[in-house]
Parts: C-alpha cells; structure tokens; sequence
C-alpha cells in the first residue's frame, strides 16, 4: 500500500511539474516589431508587442531588448500597461475607439503613439537610472465638441504646458505654464494610459 502511494505521489509531481512547462506564453500574437538604437551603442535594439488574443480584453505586450556585438538580445523591460487593451470592457462590451498607432525610436528614445477615437496621444522613454523613464508626454484630443486640448508635458524639466483651441478657428489660449516634478521618473512597466491625469 505504502508504495503505492509513494508511485501516485511522484506521478502527482512529475505531471504537475510537466504542466508547468508546457504553459506556453499567453502573448503570442505580433503586433509589430520596430528596430533601433535605444542605449546609445551603435547597435540596433528591439520593440516587439504581442497580443493575447484568447483574453476576453485583448490585453498587449511591449517588450524591449538590448542587442549585443553578437547579434544577440536581451530582455530589459516589459509592460503590459503602456498600451490599453483592444476591449477595455471585454469583448461584447463598447469598443472606444483607442487604439495603438505605431511605435518609433528617434535619437535613442523609445516614443508609443496612442489614436484615440478625437485625439492622440504620445508618451516618449529614455533608458536612464538602469530604466526606461517616462520623459516626455503630449496629447491632442476634442475636450468636447467645440474645444481641442493641446497638452505638452516634458517630465525631465517639469514643464507642463497646456493650449486650448476652438474647433474651427485659429484662436489659441494657453494656460499658465506649470512646473510639476516628479521624481522619481515614471517607469515604462507603471505608465498607463487613461489612468492618470498628468500622462
């Protein structure tokens, strides 16, 4: 009886163990994959987002790796917020009209354009501090029918500025310029759009 028991137990982990390692990656959709230099060593570094499409939310992931003199590559961060799911209310709720528009590197910063349904946002990470911080932020988008809000906020130096346009015309307002610091730098893996009222 007593081996008997022992057998199940070792087949009880032994098949435990093996369902471990065949979970595969829920991600396994590409969205697309852009290539460039993002720590500045002549040599051109990866973004790749993936999708789940099995989720009822659509969720995406952005991963970013560091390319070597090999022509190999190394994971240095993830984020699974930076771009909001396809189905922010599941897939037979309202789809809002946001979506990923393309993903580019320019001068050594990683810069995520966001469509929004009357609008646009961009958000811009530089690897710094070991990180990708969050160092630049702007937005255009209808506040309502007769108001676009323009928003350029540099994170690095704390300036926020913020202009207020009537649709239809070339009247501009600009509000007082604000100095906001943040220290620390938001980092790409904690950066969510729609969730926060600075970026």
């Amino acid at each position: 009886m007593k081996r008997v028991i022992i057998i199940n137990c070792i087949l009880l982990h032994f098949f435990a163990n093996a369902q471990k390692t065949n979970i595969k990656d829920p991600f396994n959709f590409k969205i697309t994959e852009v290539k460039g230099d993002l720590n500045n060593d002549k040599l051109d570094d990866k973004v790749i987002v993936v999708q789940d499409t099995i989720n009822e939310f659509g969720p995406f992931k952005l991963e970013i790796f560091f390319a070597n003199s090999k022509g190999d590559y190394k994971s240095m961060a993830t984020s699974t917020k930076i771009i909001a799911p396809k189905f922010p209310n599941g897939r037979d709720g309202f789809l809002s009209g946001n979506s990923l528009e393309n993903i580019t590197i320019k001068k050594n910063i990683l810069i995520v354009n966001y469509g929004l349904l009357r609008g646009h946002l961009e958000h811009k990470f530089r690897f710094q501090n070991g990180n990708f911080e969050l160092i630049g932020y702007s937005a255009a988008y209808l506040d309502n029918p007769e108001i676009i809000r323009i928003i350029d906020f540099n994170l690095s130096t704390g300036i926020r500025i913020e202009k207020l346009g009537k649709v239809g015309s070339d009247e501009v307002k600009i509000k007082p310029t604000k100095k906001i610091v943040i220290r620390p730098l938001p980092k790409i893996e904690d950066v969510e759009p729609f969730e926060n009222d600075l970026y």
